[in-house]
């Protein structure tokens, strides 16, 4: 008997006179089934013994559950680029959402009369370019709002996703590219980047693996806050920015927390 281990290794189990077949349905909860040849009335210790070992080894934690999605939060309304948002569209729907494709002039709508019904659970904004200065201002206040709030953006051969707000405080886009510029040297060539009124060269092409990855990686999120697939993840979706290099398909998450506010410098000072 082995066991292969959620790495993928294998452990090779030592039963002793326990009956595998009685073993197996003790780990699994399931009936046990007949055994030929054995006692009817064996010692139940030999099975306890290696029962509690597989819970000592951790190997009886249950993975994460799979639930509803909370009714409360599957109207999603996705904006921005189709390739990343019609299958995002499909996984969503596929989880128990209900994902709505729109266009900022509805999301304009929703922020400047934030009581005008109905208004959706979350927001998802796709971009197949750098963001804009100013761009996702308006949308940071969704959180504040009751509105979750996620989205991702590229920059040639790499795409962020950034974490998904869903509560006030949570990290807006405003604090990732505080985050970014502070992290880099080249802060100033990376806010001209982002400006890309003088930036030249032709796009990177996003291919159909790289925006179906994007696209499950997003659903995925949304399925952990909505409750459809409690996230393992050593990162919790509202404090890990992703980075995906478009080239290879590999995922790099980072920590990341919200910027704290900032006095103004009053007049005059240094």
């Amino acid at each position: 008997m082995a066991v292969r281990t959620a790495d993928g290794e294998f452990l090779r189990v030592n039963t002793g006179d326990a009956p595998v077949p009685r073993l197996l349905a003790r780990l699994t909860g399931e009936a046990a089934p007949q055994v030929e040849d054995a006692d009817p009335t064996p010692d139940s210790g030999e099975l306890d013994r290696l029962t509690d070992a597989f819970e000592q080894a951790g190997y009886l934690t249950a993975g994460p559950a799979t639930t509803d999605w909370a009714a409360d939060r599957r109207t999603v309304w996705l904006l921005g680029d189709p390739r990343v948002t019609g299958p995002l569209a499909t996984l969503l729907t596929d989880a128990g959402a209900d994902p709505r494709p729109t266009g900022p002039t509805a999301l304009d709508a929703l922020l400047g009369e934030p009581g005008r019904p109905p208004a959706p659970a979350a927001v998802v904004w796709c971009l197949d370019e750098p963001v804009p200065p100013g761009l996702w201002d308006a949308a940071d206040r969704l959180p504040e709002r009751g509105v979750a709030w996620l989205r991702c953006h590229r920059e040639g051969w790499q795409a962020w996703l950034e974490p998904l707000a869903a509560l006030p405080g949570d990290v807006t886009s405003a604090h990732i590219r505080a985050r970014r510029l502070a992290a880099t040297p080249a802060h100033r060539e990376l806010a001209a980047y982002w400006r890309g009124s003088r930036a030249t060269g032709h796009q990177a092409p996003l291919t159909g693996p790289a925006a179906a990855l994007i696209a499950a990686l997003l659903a995925a999120d949304l399925a952990d806050w909505a409750g459809a697939a409690p996230g393992a993840a050593a990162l919790p979706a509202r404090r890990r920015l992703r980075r995906v290099d478009l080239r290879d398909l590999t995922v790099e998450s980072h920590p990341v927390l919200p910027v704290p506010p900032v006095a103004p410098r009053r007049r005059g000072t240094p």
